[in-house]
């Protein structure tokens, strides 16, 4: 080869390789589609017990996800878009990437690499955890039981000695879905430091403060010590195995234990008013949509959720939480009477 062609041929190189450097670097800084946020998880990340709940998701065709259009998720602002995948009832199986099928719909973490692509999702926030091993919703009802018999023991008797073993059941489950997550954003070409991924606990639906003759009457058909278990003890327990679990994934962590504090249902007495948890709550209208299969279960699903003023706040704390920068936070109330981020 002459010294002239060589001369050519290695230029030739040194410019390929420019553009080879250069252009992925220039598109990759150009990405113009609409910027979004995604919440993946259960009831209570769904915006069950917010009420305006999403067509097609309140029992037609068997779909109970409710996904309300105020839940937290919608109430954040951190992008241009807002996403909610998850639904009520779901477990963290239903979050992974495993082939389940809950209420009608697939892997949460499956449609969520469809959400990736279509848009540029900046944050990710799962709340899930408290249908696995936990079973929250069955736990209310046995002490909902147990309030119906006051001959009987109390639900924290037996609560007491599982729930401790429930919890480290439960915390490899919910590090599988947040391993799968990752894989998911992974797959929409997404790497782990161009966007939040965000684990919340739950906050405690009861109290034991509150008035001690009409509680039951008023919505709250519970023990006052077995709620005061649930508020002191189970709930915060929960929170921290849910923490431990965000850590051994490599996620951030917002601890909503306290979230609703002084707030819960039956807390104002007579009155809602000022309450950011629903009280049991009977929906008859369950049956215009789903029919004969709402009889049951679904007629009450809302119970015992976040409301539409708690879901507010709650998006508040998450916007707060995540423009900080911190790995980890409690959203409690301030002087304003509004959630914040607290580190």
């Amino acid at each position: 080869m002459s010294r002239k062609l060589w001369a050519a041929v290695t230029g030739a190189l040194v410019l390929a390789g420019g553009a080879l450097v250069t252009v992925p670097l220039t598109a990759g800084a150009v990405d113009d589609r609409p910027t979004a946020v995604v919440s993946l998880g259960d009831s209570a990340m769904s915006g069950e017990g917010a009420g305006s709940y999403e067509d097609g998701t309140e029992g037609e065709n068997g779909n109970w996800c409710h996904r309300s259009t105020v839940a937290m998720v919608h109430r954040t602002r951190l992008a241009d878009r807002t996403v909610n995948l998850a639904c009520s009832g779901a477990d963290s199986a239903n979050v992974s990437l495993a082939d389940t099928v809950h209420y009608t719909e697939g892997s949460q973490a499956r449609r969520l690499i469809d959400i990736a692509r279509q848009y540029r999702v900046t944050t990710v926030v799962v709340q899930v955890g408290a249908n696995d091993d936990p079973r929250f919703a069955d736990t209310m009802v046995d002490c909902v039981v147990a309030w119906a018999n006051p001959f009987g023991p109390a639900c924290r008797t037996e609560l007491e000695r599982e729930w401790p073993g429930r919890l480290a059941a439960m915390a490899p489950k919910v590090e599988t879905a947040l391993r799968d997550v990752r894989a998911a954003m992974s797959t929409a070409g997404y790497a782990n430091g161009q966007y939040d991924l965000v684990l919340t606990s739950y906050a405690s639906p009861v109290t034991e403060r509150m008035d001690r003759i009409l509680h039951g009457p008023q919505g709250c058909p519970l023990r006052l010590a077995d709620a005061g278990y649930g508020r002191t003890v189970a709930v915060p327990q929960l929170s921290e195995a849910l923490r431990g679990a965000a850590s051994r994934a490599g996620v951030k962590f917002l601890d909503f234990s306290r979230a609703t504090e002084n707030r819960e249902g039956c807390s104002k007495g007579a009155t809602t008013s000022g309450e950011w948890q629903r009280r049991l709550t009977v929906d008859p209208y369950a049956l215009i949509n789903g029919g004969l299969d709402a009889i049951g279960l679904h007629l009450a699903q809302q119970s015992f959720h976040p409301n539409a003023a708690a879901h507010e706040q709650l998006g508040n704390c998450i916007t707060e939480f995540v423009t900080s920068g911190a790995g980890s936070a409690r959203c409690l109330e301030g002087a304003d009477g509004r959630l914040h981020a607290v580190q």
